[in-house]
């Protein structure tokens, strides 16, 4: 079993930046893909970015490409998620998901792990 806890969220004013940690503890941090999810009240939880184990492969959501960007430290057991340029519509809870059998990366459904998430707001 994994557990993955994330930090790093906070209240920041648009065009600011923050950067959540994920952190992966009960076994060896070797999933084959490690996402961030997000969810803002009232709408569905949407995919934000995702990378392979190697961190060789990553994906973006269009609404953040260019101003996010996931990394991961296998060592560390840590991946990483740094925002640029925030926008109020990035406000949500934010969370961090592993897989070992994701075929659609782009589907929460498809991930079998979760963080309790961090809140992230951002002001006008």
């Amino acid at each position: 079993q994994v557990q993955l806890v994330e930090s790093g969220g906070g209240l920041v004013q648009a065009g600011g930046s923050l950067k959540l940690s994920c952190a992966a503890s009960g076994r060896t941090f070797s999933s084959y893909v490690m996402a961030w999810f997000r969810q803002a009240p009232g709408k569905e939880r949407e995919f934000v970015a995702a990378a392979t184990w190697s961190g060789g492969s990553t994906y973006y959501a269009s609404s953040v490409k260019g101003r996010f960007t996931i990394s991961r430290d296998n060592a560390k057991s840590t991946v990483y998620l740094q925002m640029n340029s925030l926008k109020p519509e990035d406000t949500a809870v934010y969370y961090c998901a592993a897989s070992d059998t994701v075929v659609v990366i782009t589907t929460a459904r498809e991930y079998e792990y979760w963080g309790q998430g961090t809140q992230v707001t951002v002001s006008s």
